[in-house]
């Protein structure tokens, strides 16, 4: 599986690396120590930055996307704990029916971590 996403990634990869040769060629202009770069290596120049960019943008896409999910995680966990006391706040007439469920629940969690 991670072979097969390895060759389609490269295949994304080389698909942008030939639009942005052949398609989008007076868009950006590459310019070394004042002097604008003409000839065979301008193409090469242009493949080598625009896969460093896209190495870079994967990258970070990756970091955020780990960044994010915990950030996430942290921030679901408020908002239960946040619930569970404004519920209750709301009704506290179910604590006497809350407390024998917890007492279940935290048996049934006893018992099925030891099996």
């Amino acid at each position: 599986m991670a072979r097969k996403l390895a060759i389609i990634l490269a295949v994304i990869l080389l698909a942008f690396v030939v639009w942005g040769l052949f398609y989008e060629n007076h868009a950006i202009t590459i310019v070394v120590n004042g002097q604008q770069v003409t000839g065979p290596l301008k193409g090469a120049i242009g493949a080598g930055g625009m896969v460093v960019a896209l190495i870079a943008l994967f990258g970070v896409a990756t970091l955020l996307l780990f960044v994010f999910a915990g950030l996430g995680i942290i921030v679901l966990a408020g908002f239960i704990l946040g619930g569970v006391v404004l519920a209750g706040f709301a009704f506290p007439f179910l604590l006497p029916l809350l407390v024998p469920l917890a007492v279940v629940w935290a048996f049934i969690a006893l018992v099925r971590n030891k099996s």
